[in-house]
């Protein structure tokens, strides 16, 4: 915790909410689309952060950089298509916050371009804001992938585990949250890094960084 700084917290605070709603909605819209209406009548196909922010989740984010929001609930009995259903709707979740990193990326690009500020200090806070809110969505996107339950990677392959093999999924399940919490305070803690999260996050952040020609 001595790394907390609270001004900076401030900072992407914002783009933390953010982004945890767009990825959130976009599981309950997804599973809807699908037939499923279970998030939807939980309340959980809104813009209203408040009904997706899960505190411990939250709290890793604010110190560790990757956490996660409160997971929307499905029937999976619902789908047409069981397996691939599930998968669609895990995968839309982080697939949504690659969409907003580009978005918050293309609008720091435009206000680049326009001189609608009244200072060279005001435009460059507000445009490192924006795009501090582009790479934070980058990494929701790359970290919720990674194949660790309870992160939607791990869906991937448990929809067709729990098939085949009902006690591997309960085992991998139950530990792999406790894995995951590991990981990610060993790697906070220590110099040595297990997941490439923040060297994938600094390649695509320069890749659309180099393409829509910040100069």
């Amino acid at each position: 915790m001595e790394n907390f700084n609270i001004l900076e917290m401030m900072k992407v605070l914002p783009a933390v909410i953010l982004g945890l709603t767009v990825h959130e909605y976009a599981h309950a819209y997804t599973a809807y689309k699908l037939g499923d209406s279970t998030a939807k009548d939980m309340g959980r196909m809104t813009f209203n952060p408040v009904k997706h922010i899960d505190p411990l989740g939250f709290f890793f984010i604010l110190i560790a950089g990757f956490g996660w929001a409160k997971p929307v609930i499905i029937n999976p009995d619902n789908l047409k298509n069981k397996h691939r259903d599930e998968i669609w709707i895990s995968v839309a979740g982080p697939l949504s916050n690659l969409i907003l990193g580009i978005a918050l990326f293309v609008l720091a690009r435009l206000l680049f371009s326009l001189n609608i500020f009244t200072s060279n200090l005001q435009r460059e806070g507000i445009i490192q804001w924006i795009l501090l809110g582009g790479v934070l969505n980058f990494g929701l996107f790359i970290f919720n992938l990674i194949p660790i339950p309870p992160l939607d990677g791990s869906h991937i392959y448990l929809t067709y585990l729990k098939k085949k093999n009902e006690k591997m999924f309960q085992y991998i399940y139950k530990y792999g949250s406790f894995a995951l919490f590991g990981i990610i305070i060993f790697e906070n803690q220590s110099k040595i890094q297990i997941l490439p999260i923040s060297s994938l996050i600094h390649f695509i952040s320069n890749f659309f960084f180099d393409i829509l020609q910040f100069k």
